[in-house]
């Protein structure tokens, strides 16, 4: 027979238990261990509890009983769908949601938003003048000799780093300077990040030295750089000619240098110069500037072709009237502008893997913009042999010529100091037109006369509507605007714009009867000119170095060209 049926004691899940319950429960445990105990076959402690659990004194024995937490685990589907249509969030999902943000945020930071923000915070590196990072030059080498850190040198008095600008009185910033403090520098290639002498002779204008490294030197605070009486290459003199060609130039701004003149200033023969030529024709390597030098001419017309004159027309008739003594009239030898403007569109600047023609750029049109290796005269230094009184001619050289080499001087030239600056007689020959004026040194500041410092300066403004001013000891004594080389019927020709190609700097002492007479009776040598500085200056904002800009590019065309072998005569060599 089956016994009563045992039902489960059901118990609340949460139990809040009072002192009654608790002595409730130790009665319970009394008596089941006092049961067990005995026979263990009594069943009646198992209804030892009242039936009715609401009179155990246990309050969360009821079921209707209401607890703080009940709403968390008592289902409600009125209320539970109420709040399921509504968005809610509580400030702890709240903080999960933005703890989240910030961590998806971070990471896209860190992976992404600090790239771009380095990228377009950060200034691009610089050249500092040549072609690669860092300063790399076209030798591949960095400014690392003492005493010569970078562009600017680094002896160069704070003094000295602006300018106030000759042409309209606005701040320049000094963008490169050498002081030639460092005791013993040599030039030969490779030994100097922007200067190398040169090793060889300078046929083109049929000089008598030859020009070797080994007579540029630094020595005393100065360069020097020497003309020996002493045979190299079958030649009878020795001098020396310095250059940054390739690895440093600039376009447009102020270049000065404080040289004191070599030989006596009574003396005639030496033939000292500073100036600056267009990077695309190196000096002494005739084949560069064939067709380069002296052009700076961005038309096509007939001032890009040889002598200056149609082939079929023989036109215009100036070109052949009106030249230099022994060309029987005509006003031009010149093999015409090998770079023009002219230049067929389909010709090539490498850009597409053929053999380059033309450097470029090219306009909006296709046509190409002319080039050049134009020439600045800062100073050609000499004495004159009928009043032995030691002058500098200071100038701009030109191609295409004005007809009977004639220029408009009426407005856009200006002599200001007429006491000891007159124009130049030399006006041009077959293969030059040239602006010049003469003007009268301190006859103290030669090497062998004095041996006083005195600056020779140089600014200019590029384009159609650019100048030229000339400084001789800090003044101003000439100007010429680009207005005066402006176009000319009677040639057929356009205008010619103050160069705006990369300029680079050359120094030399050199003699050549094709300049002038020489007294090598009383010349002195070894003869020498000495140079305390060269400071270069461009307006503040607008600096403009480099020799291979990109509206003015150089350096591919120099390394497929003939810039590496001063014997070759002709381009086509």
């Amino acid at each position: 027979m089956r016994g009563p049926v045992k039902r489960p004691i059901m118990f609340h899940r949460s139990l809040q238990i009072d002192q009654s319950s608790l002595n409730v429960i130790s009665y319970l445990r009394g008596s089941l261990e006092s049961n067990n105990s005995s026979s263990g076959s009594h069943f009646s402690s198992a209804y030892a509890l009242d039936p009715d659990p609401a009179r155990w004194g246990m309050k969360s024995m009821i079921k209707d009983d209401k607890e703080p937490d009940d709403d968390l685990h008592n289902p409600d589907p009125s209320r539970d769908r109420k709040f399921d249509q509504t968005l809610s969030f509580s400030m702890r999902g709240l903080a999960n949601i933005a703890c989240l943000a910030i961590l998806f945020v971070s990471v896209l930071m860190l992976f992404a938003g600090y790239p771009i923000v380095t990228h377009l915070a950060d200034t691009p590196p610089s050249t500092l003048g040549a072609y690669n990072l860092g300063g790399i030059n076209a030798s591949g080498q960095v400014p690392e000799i003492p005493g010569f850190r970078g562009l600017i040198d680094r002896d160069t008095p704070k003094s000295a780093y602006t300018h106030t600008s000759h042409v309209d009185g606005t701040t320049y910033d000094l963008v490169f300077s050498d002081e030639f403090n460092v005791e013993g520098r040599s030039f030969y290639p490779g030994d100097d990040p922007y200067w190398e002498a040169v090793d060889l002779h300078y046929w083109v204008t049929n000089n008598i030295e030859w020009y070797d490294p080994v007579q540029v030197k630094t020595i005393g605070g100065s360069l020097r750089i020497d003309m020996d009486e002493r045979s190299n290459h079958n030649m009878n003199y020795t001098g020396g000619m310095l250059s940054t060609w390739n690895k440093f130039c600039f376009t447009e701004g102020y270049i000065e240098a404080n040289i004191s003149l070599p030989g006596a200033s009574n003396v005639y023969g030496l033939w000292p110069a500073f100036w600056l030529m267009g990077n695309l024709g190196r000096a002494g390597y005739g084949a560069s500037l064939e067709g380069t030098w002296p052009y700076t001419y961005d038309t096509c017309d007939v001032g890009t072709l040889a002598n200056q004159t149609d082939p079929v027309t023989n036109l215009p008739a100036a070109a052949h009237a009106g030249g230099p003594p022994g060309t029987n009239g005509e006003m031009s030898y010149l093999p015409g502008q090998r770079l023009s403007a002219c230049t067929c569109t389909s010709e090539s600047d490498g850009s597409d893997r053929r053999q380059m023609v033309h450097p470029g750029p090219k306009r909006a049109d296709g046509s190409y913009v002319g080039r050049s290796a134009p020439e600045i005269d800062i100073f050609e230094a000499a004495v004159d042999p009928t009043t032995l009184i030691g002058h500098v001619s200071q100038s701009g050289q030109w191609a295409p010529f004005n007809a009977g080499f004639q220029w408009d001087n009426a407005t856009n030239l200006v002599i200001y100091d007429h006491a000891n600056s007159h124009l130049n007689t030399f006006v041009g020959n077959e293969r030059q037109q040239t602006t010049s004026i003469v003007t009268r040194t301190n006859q103290h500041c030669y090497a062998a006369s004095g041996g006083c410092f005195q600056t020779y300066g140089a600014e200019y403004k590029a384009g159609d509507d650019g100048c030229i001013q000339w400084v001789t000891d800090g003044s101003l004594v000439f100007m010429v605007k680009a207005a005066r080389l402006g176009s000319d019927p009677l040639m057929q020709i356009g205008s010619r714009p103050v160069p705006p190609e990369p300029m680079y700097i050359l120094l030399n002492l050199g003699m050549s009867y094709s300049f002038g007479p020489i007294d090598l009776e009383h010349l002195v040598f070894p003869a020498y000119m000495l140079v305390d500085y060269v400071r270069v200056y461009q307006p503040s904002g607008k600096w403009n170095i480099g020799c291979d800009p990109k509206d003015y590019p150089t350096a591919c065309y120099i390394n497929t060209s003939v810039h590496s072998e001063p014997c070759m005569l002709h381009y086509a060599d």
